[in-house]
Parts: C-alpha cells; sequence; structure tokens
C-alpha cells in the first residue's frame, strides 16, 4: 500500500513537472517571441511616425532624395547581420547621437528624436535594429541585455564614422523602453572615451521585476515558481537568466553622466522604477518625470520641455556634447 502511495505520489509530481516545463516554455516563447512584432514592418512604421509627428515627413523625403539615409549591415560574432540606419550630420561634426529602440519596435520609431538631434541640433545618428528586431537578424528579443554587446559595436562605428576636424568623438547614447534597458546595460560596461552621456527613457529596473510584474497584470500569478523555471529555460536557451540582466546593478557601475527620463503614469514599466534606477546612479545625473504621460509618451507629450531638460543635460557636461 505504502509503495502504492509513493508510486501515485511520483506520478503526480512528474506531471506537475512537465506541466510546469510546459508552462515555462510557453512563458518563455511568449515573452521573447511575440507574435505581433511589428517592428518588422518599416512601411507601418513610417506611416505611423509621420502621423504622429509630421514634422518628419519632409526631413526623411530630403535625406532620401540626397541619399543621406544609409542603410548599414554589419556581421555579429554569431554571424548574424544587424541594420541600422546612418545619417551624416548636415556640416562635418563629431557630434553622434546612438538612439537604441524598443520593445516589438525598430529604428524608424526613433526617428522622431533623430529629428531633432539631427535637424535641431546637428548630430551625427546610427539608430540600430537591435537583434530580432526590424532588419536585424534574429529570433528572439534579448530585453538590452545581451544587445548591449551590439550596441558596443555600432558606438565603434560611429567613433570611427564621425569625428570633427580635430578628429574629436562626442557620443549620445538614447533608448526608450527596452532601448533605454539597452542604454543602461551599456552604460555598465567599459566605453570608449568617445561616448559622453547616456540617457534612458521609460527604462525599467531589471528584466525579473519587468516580467514579474506583467505576469501579475497580465496573469494574475506570482512570480514563484513560474518565473523561476523561465529563467532557468532562458539561461540554458539564449544564455542568460532574468536576475543577471539588472539595469540597477549597470547603473551602478556607470562612471558617466546619465539623464532619466520617465512617464508620471507609466503602468506598463511603473514608474516607481525610475527612482530606484536613479537613486543607484553615482555621480552626474538628471532626472525628469513627465506628468502624466504614459509609457513612451514623454516626448509626445511634452516636446517643448523635453527637448529644453535634453539640452540643458547635454550643455552641462563638462567636456561633453555641444549642440549649435
Amino acid at each position: 500500500m505504502r509503495n502504492k502511495s509513493l508510486g501515485c505520489l511520483a506520478l503526480v509530481l512528474g506531471l506537475c513537472a512537465v506541466i510546469l516545463l510546459g508552462a515555462g516554455l510557453y512563458m518563455l516563447n511568449y515573452s521573447l517571441k511575440p507574435e505581433n512584432n511589428s517592428g518588422r514592418d518599416y512601411q507601418q512604421r513610417y506611416a505611423r511616425l509621420f502621423a504622429d509627428y509630421p514634422e518628419t515627413r519632409p526631413w526623411i523625403d530630403s535625406l532620401q532624395k540626397a541619399q543621406a539615409l544609409r542603410d548599414t549591415i554589419i556581421v555579429t560574432d554569431a554571424g548574424e547581420k544587424h541594420h541600422a540606419l546612418l545619417i551624416r550630420a548636415p556640416r562635418a561634426t563629431g557630434h553622434t547621437a546612438v538612439l537604441v529602440h524598443g520593445y516589438t519596435d525598430c529604428a524608424v520609431s526613433m526617428l522622431h528624436l533623430g529629428y531633432f538631434y539631427h535637424h535641431d541640433m546637428g548630430f551625427n545618428l546610427v539608430v540600430p535594429d537591435l537583434h530580432g528586431h526590424g532588419k536585424s537578424e534574429g529570433s528572439e528579443a534579448q530585453m538590452g541585455w545581451k544587445d548591449r554587446r551590439d550596441v558596443l559595436r555600432w558606438i565603434a562605428i560611429a567613433d570611427s564614422l564621425y569625428r570633427d576636424s580635430t578628429g574629436t568623438a562626442s557620443i549620445v547614447v538614447h533608448g526608450i523602453s527596452m532601448g533605454a534597458a539597452t542604454t543602461m546595460a551599456v552604460a555598465g560596461e567599459k566605453t570608449p572615451a568617445s561616448v559622453k552621456a547616456f540617457v534612458e527613457d521609460c527604462g525599467y529596473t531589471s528584466v525579473w521585476d519587468e516580467f514579474a510584474d506583467q505576469l501579475n497584470k497580465q496573469f494574475g500569478l506570482p512570480p514563484f515558481p513560474l518565473m523561476y523555471v523561465t529563467s532557468v529555460l532562458c539561461r540554458l536557451k539564449y544564455g542568460w537568466s532574468f536576475g543577471e540582466a539588472s539595469m540597477v546593478d549597470a547603473v551602478g557601475r556607470s562612471t558617466k553622466p546619465m539623464l532619466f527620463i520617465h512617464g508620471g503614469h507609466d503602468t506598463y514599466v511603473p514608474t516607481a522604477m525610475v527612482f530606484r534606477l536613479y537613486q543607484a546612479k553615482q555621480g552626474s545625473k538628471s532626472l525628469y518625470v513627465a506628468h502624466g504621460s504614459e509609457h513612451a509618451k514623454s516626448y509626445h507629450d511634452h516636446k517643448t520641455e523635453y527637448q529644453l531638460r535634453l539640452r540643458s543635460f547635454l550643455s552641462s557636461i563638462q567636456d561633453g556634447v555641444s549642440s549649435r
């Protein structure tokens, strides 16, 4: 009788393990391989850009007419082709903005900021498609963590391409949402002297925190046990775990100036996260919480204030980035 009971218990535990493993695999694909990856559709993204920011249409038209909007491909260490848009400044300058898009977005989604940096401030632009997004190869989102290595390569390209008459380069890395998380992950690495500052807009404290929050909001589930299983599966399949992808830790290692921006009514990446990130940063830093704005809407809702804050931040950097 006891052996029979133990056998039944083992069967139940085995069945639970199989169900949990299946649920973990489902959540991993749900999170990192979203079905609605609309960032792959450049035409749709341009249409949205022009609808939300009509001033960008004549700018894009003029760039395309002058063949100044360059599609550029690099091959990663893994042998994948990654794409970026490169735009040279109207006049020779070493000032460059590397603009990093968000989850299920693409380079085109950052061209509203590109317009400000290029048209208004006279910067060169490097605007990459992250792994698995836009025109870059790859099947899954990397949530900004492994993307940091790819962005470091684009920074090196910006460093080599765009210098002023004295041979000086000044680079700002500016990301939104997952791109902001990428920006902070990059900030935690050793970067070239040409990288002067970072701007993160609506980034999360860690992949674990963001996924745990979404698991609760979308499915009403606590982190244990599903998050733990899914994170282990991510480690086994993609080489990184949710816990290690900590932007708070990366920010704590950062030694260069950083501007933190967040929507005051952001529920997708909760506004509270920005205060933890800001507190973790040592040294030069600034914070702007856009009143009433939802996720990644701060620029759209408060364009003038956003631009003033950005200009002020960049102009305050010693030996940093100037604008025209």
